[in-house]
């Protein structure tokens, strides 16, 4: 099951988006993380990468 956002905890860094081995995440318009359900795996590499601990388990 793919990763989720909170959305209130989000800084929308982006550097999550650089750590996914499967490019399944990307900012839109620069300012909100979008997850493709498509290509997450549920590896978690966005999770332990993000700082505020914005990206959670479904």
């Amino acid at each position: 099951m793919p990763r989720k956002v909170d959305y209130d905890l989000c800084m929308s860094c982006g550097g999550c988006v650089g750590v996914c081995p499967f490019l399944a995440l990307t900012l839109e318009h620069g300012i909100k993380l979008i997850v493709d359900e498509e290509k997450c795996t549920d590896c978690g590499s966005c999770t332990k990468f993000c700082p505020v601990g914005a990206i959670k388990e479904a």
